[in-house]
């Protein structure tokens, strides 16, 4: 006896294919939505134009001329108040890891001590260095210790009659130069 509400072999077979023909059709409309979501490249740092710093002159500029050109800087260098560095980078999301960078540029001022212009270099992607993470661990000093240890290390340590006066068992508090408690003899009242 044939059963009409169970599907046949063969209809389960046809039934598989025309899915798989529809799948096949949906492929490249999704594929063509990526394109259309594709992430959208960020402007960061101190956007300049070329035009903008093509204005400062060395040797004639001054620090209040690059101010009024381009702003404040990005950063100074470390050691020297007189070189001014402004970052300019476009990125874009990458999904799980950093933002890639897409275009990067760097112009690096260097004053004299009379505030005028002297060097200005520069510099874009192809001069970047990559520095990568290093792997090693960084040795810390003191000793090692267990969870256990980490967990039961300060138990006896809390004397909530530490900041009481010394008739109460208490000190004058952790940074008195006795300690808490009483001289290690517990919270006993008189």
């Amino acid at each position: 006896m044939n059963n009409a509400s169970s599907p046949t072999p063969q209809s389960r077979t046809r039934l598989l294919r025309r899915f798989a023909q529809a799948g096949v059709a949906c492929v490249p409309l999704l594929l063509g939505g990526c394109s259309f979501f594709s992430p959208i490249p960020e402007p960061r740092g101190s956007l300049i134009e070329k035009t903008d710093y093509a204005q400062l002159v060395p040797g004639t500029s001054t620090r209040t001329d690059v101010l009024d050109l381009l702003g404040s800087p990005t950063a100074h260098a470390t050691f020297d108040d007189n070189t001014w560095i402004y970052v300019s980078m476009i990125t874009s999301p990458t999904p799980l890891t950093f933002p890639s960078v897409k275009k990067q540029q760097v112009v690096v001022l260097n004053f004299d001590n009379g505030g005028v212009l002297r060097k200005m270099d520069t510099l874009n992607k192809k001069n970047a260095i990559y520095v990568g993470m290093v792997g090693a661990k960084t040795p810390t000093p003191g000793t090692s210790s267990s969870i256990l240890q980490e967990l039961l290390g300060n138990v006896g340590r809390y004397n909530p009659m530490s900041g009481m006066s010394s008739q109460f068992g208490g000190s004058t508090g952790p940074m008195g130069g006795q300690g808490t408690g009483n001289g290690g003899a517990g919270n006993t009242l008189p």
